[in-house]
């Protein structure tokens, strides 16, 4: 296929997206089936049936991807008429596509198009969560560092903060730190929260917050009672995540977080080489 004709392709495909008021991105099927080279409706009606069925069988919601709409057209003298359309997703387009005569060759730019473009927008919504985790991971070590503090201020002894830290591990995973450690292989020298999922660390940090709270408001002034505050905080932590169906030991391991990291860094540099990034 041309270089001209791939260029001309890829902004009719674009200027032809719409977006909800909400922001989400839609193509209408009628516009779809001249883009994608069918002159007849029921033909395209065909397409659509396959796509729809690839759709539930990949375990996708058909009416999360094809809603069923009106579209108006006007008739000869000045009348209007009232015609079957279909909004659908990014992902719908690429399963019409994957289900249309690889002939054509509009069929065979779409094949990859859609499925180049759904792929981006997989990747973004990958990024979003490791920044989201890594964003939680921050917050987790602002929070115990809090408690840290108060555990000098109110006892006297910061020696204390690593003591309640671990038991309030404990009673979160209902094993030790370094039991957690190994079931997850965790390295030595690494602390075990770059490597917890973020609900994980969302609950640690949620915990803490409750036990940083409770020890100032209550005078907290011996390692005993705030060790203790810290375990009934975690355990009940743990309790409502169990009550929701996740056992926190039981979870896998998530990837090391220095790597999520720098993959995160060296994609903003990447992003800011860009002409474009400026504009």
């Amino acid at each position: 296929m041309k270089k001209e004709l791939i260029h001309e392709l890829t902004a009719t495909f674009e200027s032809c997206a719409h977006q909800t008021e909400t922001g989400v991105e839609f193509w209408l099927a009628r516009d779809l089936q001249h883009l994608l080279d069918y002159t007849e409706w029921r033909n395209f009606t065909l397409v659509t049936n396959k796509a729809k069925t690839a759709c539930e069988v990949s375990g996708h919601q058909i009416s999360d991807h094809f809603v069923d709409v009106n579209k108006t057209i006007e008739m000869p003298k000045g009348a209007t008429k009232e015609i079957p359309d279909i909004m659908l997703t990014r992902f719908a387009c690429y399963l019409l596509a994957q289900n249309g005569d690889p002939k054509k060759q509009a069929i065979a730019f779409a094949q990859t198009y859609f499925a180049v473009q759904t792929r981006k927008a997989e990747l973004i919504e990958q990024r979003l969560l490791e920044s989201e985790r890594v964003q939680a991971r921050e917050k987790l070590k602002q929070t115990e560092k809090e408690l840290s503090e108060v555990i000098d201020t109110l006892t006297g002894g910061g020696q204390n903060f690593a003591i309640i830290r671990s038991k309030g591990d404990h009673a979160l995973f209902n094993q030790s730190t370094q039991g957690m450690k190994n079931r997850w292989n965790v390295p030595k020298n690494r602390p075990l929260a770059d490597f917890a999922p973020t609900i994980i660390l969302k609950a640690k940090d949620f915990a803490t917050e409750i036990t940083i709270h409770n020890a100032r408001a209550h005078e907290m002034e011996t390692e005993g009672a705030i060790s203790h505050e810290h375990i009934t905080n975690n355990q009940a932590v743990r309790d409502t995540l169990i009550s929701r169906g996740i056992t926190p030991e039981n979870l896998p391991p998530a990837e090391d977080l220095q790597k999520v990291s720098r993959r995160l860094a060296s994609d903003k540099r990447k992003t800011l080489k860009k002409p474009d990034a400026l504009d």
